[in-house]
């Protein structure tokens, strides 16, 4: 089923498949905030963030098929190029929440994600982020490509959205 962006909140789908101009592909990764990631004012320390953001961009590119174990049999990294977070509203103990990783544009060179932080059930943005990746050779430490078998696994699941649910 194509949805418009709008309407992908609502249904709480794994992946969206937007209009042809703007395809992407969204992971939504549950957490429950856990003491330990509070600072003494119950609310979430700003680091934990970028430790949220990894953990759901790891399960989606696990559920695209391409976990990092394969990319690291393969010789490749995925290294962190940049990381950009802003902090909307706290989040507090105990929240529960979505983590979503979107991948908005086909990589080439580069990998850009972008990352919405919201309470379970509420659409509004807590914490928001893009972070760019880029696959290294892990022998020469220097950058390649995005190897084909993760363009072919990211243009698999923007062209059938229900196999990647």
């Amino acid at each position: 089923m194509v949805e418009a962006t709008g309407a992908r909140r609502k249904q709480r789908r794994k992946v969206d498949v937007c209009d042809e101009v703007n395809l992407m592909i969204t992971y939504y990764h549950p957490h429950r905030v856990r003491y330990r990631e509070c600072d003494p004012m119950g609310v979430v320390y700003h680091t934990h963030f970028v430790d949220y953001f990894e953990i759901s961009r790891t399960e989606l590119i696990r559920k695209l098929g391409v976990p990092y174990k394969k990319i690291e049999a393969s010789g490749l990294f995925i290294q962190v190029v940049e990381v950009n977070v802003r902090y909307h509203k706290p989040v507090f103990y105990d929240d529960d929440l979505e983590i979503a990783t979107i991948i908005a544009e086909e990589p080439a060179i580069r990998v850009n994600l972008k990352n919405e932080v919201r309470r379970k059930g509420e659409s509004d943005i807590l914490t928001s982020g893009l972070i760019t990746l880029c696959f290294v050779d892990a022998t020469r430490m220097r950058p390649v490509r995005v190897p084909d078998y993760f363009s072919r696994a990211v243009r698999h699941a923007l062209d059938n959205p229900t196999e990647f649910l």
